[in-house]
C-alpha cells in the first residue's frame, strides 16, 4: 500500500478533504480526493447535516460510526459541538441495539482486540494485544466479557460495542487521547442459545465457560497488558454478577483498575444521593436506603453509599444495618442460600421483623422499613408503582427516587410519575435521559444517573497524576465533586448535573480525583501542579501536520 493509502486508511490520520494542497502534494494524496478542500468546520457541518436524514436512532449510529471507523478527529470534532444529542446515540440506549445486531451488520473491527478463551497461551494474548495497538502508545484499555451487557444481558463476542462506545464517551467528555486507548473483548462463550444457533454469530460457538480456566485466563491478559502497557488506566466493564466482584478485588490493590458497574454506578449514583440531601438539608447518617435489584450494580452501589455513611461517621455496623437488598425473592435474609459475598454484606436477620415471611415484594418491604432513598437496578420496568411511591413518600418528607436501570424498556418507573404519584416532593434522578416534568407550576429538572458524568473524569484525573491505584478516597473525591454542583435554592433543581455540561464536569471530577492522588502519594510521578498536569493529558479534536 501506497503511503498516501496507508494515511487516508488511517483514521487517526486521515483528515478527508482536510488535507491541504500542499499535504496532498507532500503526502501522495493528488488524485486521491475531491480537488475541494474544506475546513475542520465545513466537515463538522456536513456531517451533522447528513446525521439529521436518518429515519431511526440506529441508522444514526450506523451513520457516525461509519465516520469514527474513517476519520477520529472529524468524528470527535462533530461529537463535540452535539454532546447531549449524541451521547444516546453512540452509547445508551441505542447502543443495545447496535449490540444485538453486532453480527449481522459488522463492517469494521474498530482497532479493537478480539480476545478467545480456546487461544489461551499468554504468547497469543500477547500478540493480539500488540497486533491491535499497533504500536499506540496505549494508556486506557476497556474490556468486557459480554455476559452482563446493560439490561440486556449475555451477547458474548457482540459486546465489544461496549468497550468501543465506553471509549467514545472518554474521549469527547474528557479529552481522552483516542489514539491511546484500546477496546478489548474476552469471548470465553455465552449462554444465549439464539447466538448459538445463529450461522452470522462471529463469536465463539460454545456456551460460556464458568470453571477455572476462565479466571485463569482473565489473569493472563492482566498480567500481558500491564506489562505491555506499563501506563495502563484498566476499566473492566459489563462482566457477569457471577465473576465481576471477583476480579476487581483481585486487581484494584495491585494495578490502577476500575470497574464501572460496581465503581462508576456507585459513584453516580452517591453523588445524587448528595446533591439530593444538598436540596433537603437533611444528613447522610439519618437515611435509611432501599436498593431493589441486589446484582453487581445494586451491592456495588451500596457498598459506595454505605463507605459514605462510615465517612460521614457511623461504624460499619452501624451504616449496614440503614440498607435494605430486595431482589426477585423480596427482601435478602442471611439465613437464605447462594447469596452472594456482596449480598450477605448487606442481608438482614429475620429476628428484626415479625413478618418476615411476608416480605417477599417491594411493597411489602417499602411499608416495612419506610426508606428515604430507593434506588432501582432491577431492569424490571414499572417496579417503583404508585402505591410503592405513595407509600415511601408517607413516611419521608423528601424521598429520593432513583430507577436508574436502562435503556428505557427495563426502567423501574418514570420521572413524571414519581413526581406526580409524591405530589411534587420526590427527589429524581433516572438512569435514562428524561425531559423536564411540569407540576403544580414548578418545573423539575431530572438529573440522569449516567455513569458519564464521572467516569470519564476519574480515568483522567487518574492518568494525569499517574495514580499507581483507584483508592476509596479518589473516588469519593469524584462523587462529592459533582454532588456539590446543584442549586439547593432553585425550585425543582435537578440532583445530578446536566449531561450537555458533560466536558465541563468531567474536568471538575478530574482535577479533584488527581488531586485526591496526589494528596495520599500514590503518584509514579511527582505532581506539583494538579491542573497542568490535567490539561497537559487533554486531547483536543483538531487536526495535526502529518509526516
Amino acid at each position: 500500500m501506497s503511503r498516501g493509502q496507508e494515511i487516508v486508511n488511517n483514521p487517526f490520520l486521515n483528515k478527508g478533504t482536510a488535507f491541504t494542497e500542499e499535504e496532498r502534494k507532500t503526502l501522495n494524496l493528488q488524485g486521491m480526493l475531491p480537488p475541494r478542500v474544506q475546513t475542520l468546520e465545513e466537515q463538522t457541518a456536513r456531517v451533522y447535516k447528513e446525521y439529521l436524514t436518518k429515519s431511526n436512532d440506529l441508522e444514526k449510529r450506523v451513520y457516525l460510526m461509519s465516520i469514527f471507523n474513517e476519520n477520529r478527529v472529524l468524528f470527535y470534532a462533530t461529537f463535540a459541538e452535539h454532546v447531549s444529542e449524541f451521547m444516546p446515540i453512540v452509547y445508551d440506549p441505542t447502543i443495545a441495539d447496535s449490540i444485538e445486531n453486532y453480527s449481522r451488520m459488522y463492517v469494521n473491527p474498530q482497532n479493537a482486540a478480539f480476545l478467545s478463551i480456546n487461544q489461551d497461551d499468554k504468547e497469543t494474548i500477547r500478540q493480539s494485544l500488540i497486533n491491535a495497538a499497533e504500536g499506540r502508545n496505549i494508556k486506557l484499555l476497556v474490556v468486557t466479557d459480554g455476559e452482563g451487557i446493560l439490561g440486556i444481558g449475555d451477547w458474548g463476542t457482540q459486546g465489544i460495542d461496549i468497550p468501543v462506545g465506553k471509549l467514545m464517551v472518554y474521549s469527547a467528555a474528557a479529552g481522552i487521547d483516542p489514539s491511546e486507548v484500546l477496546p478489548v473483548v474476552i469471548d470465553a462463550g455465552t449462554t444465549r442459545k439464539e447466538l448459538l444457533e445463529d450461522p452470522l454469530y462471529l463469536g465463539l460457538d460454545q456456551e460460556r465457560d464458568y470453571s477455572e480456566k476462565y479466571y485463569d485466563f482473565v489473569d493472563k491478559f492482566v498480567t500481558e497488558a500491564e506489562d505491555l502497557f506499563p501506563n495502563l488506566y484498566l476499566h473492566f466493564e459489563d462482566f457477569g454478577r457471577a465473576n465481576a466482584a471477583n476480579i476487581l478485588d483481585k486487581y484494584k490493590d495491585k494495578y490502577l483498575v476500575f470497574n464501572d458497574d460496581i465503581q462508576g454506578t456507585g459513584i453516580i449514583v452517591l453523588a445524587g444521593v448528595l446533591g439530593g440531601l444538598n436540596i433537603s438539608g437533611e444528613k447522610m447518617v439519618d437515611q435509611k436506603y432501599l436498593c431493589f435489584g441486589a446484582g453487581t450494580a445494586g451491592v456495588g452501589i451500596a457498598q459506595r453509599v454505605a463507605e459514605e455513611m462510615v465517612q460521614s461517621g457511623l461504624s460499619e455496623e452501624e451504616a449496614k444495618k440503614r440498607f435494605y437488598m430486595v431482589d426477585k425473592q423480596g427482601l435478602l435474609f442471611d439465613d437464605m442460600p447462594d447469596l452472594t459475598p456482596g449480598q450477605k454484606e448487606f442481608a438482614r436477620s429475620r429476628s428484626e421483623f415479625a413478618n418476615s415471611e411476608d416480605l417477599t415484594d417491594l411493597l411489602s418491604v417499602v411499608k416495612a422499613v419506610h426508606p428515604t432513598i430507593m434506588v432501582g437496578t432491577s431492569t424490571v420496568h414499572g417496579a417503583f408503582t404508585e402505591d410503592v411511591i405513595k407509600e415511601m413518600a408517607a413516611h419521608t418528607e423528601r424521598p429520593i427516587v432513583m430507577p436508574i436501570s436502562n435503556p428505557t424498556k427495563l426502567t423501574e418507573a418514570t420521572a413524571a410519575d414519581v413526581i406526580k404519584w409524591s405530589d411534587g416532593r420526590a427527589l429524581v434522578a433516572t438512569g435514562i435521559p428524561s425531559a423536564p416534568v411540569e407540576y403544580n407550576g414548578v418545573t423539575y429538572e431530572i438529573g440522569q444517573a449516567n455513569n458519564a458524568l464521572v467516569y470519564p473524569g476519574i480515568g483522567l484525573g487518574a492518568i494525569a497524576a499517574t495514580a499507581t491505584k483507584l483508592s476509596d478516597k479518589m473516588i469519593s473525591a469524584a462523587a462529592h465533586s459533582l454532588g456539590g454542583i446543584v442549586d439547593p435554592n432553585q425550585p425543582g433543581a435537578a440532583i445530578l448535573p446536566p449531561v450537555d455540561q458533560l466536558t465541563e464536569f468531567s474536568q471538575t471530577v478530574a482535577n479533584s480525583v488527581a488531586q485526591t492522588a496526589v494528596d495520599e502519594g500514590i503518584t509514579r510521578e511527582t505532581i506539583t501542579d494538579v491542573k497542568a498536569a490535567v490539561e497537559a493529558e487533554k486531547w483536543y479534536p483538531v487536526y495535526k501536520e502529518v509526516k
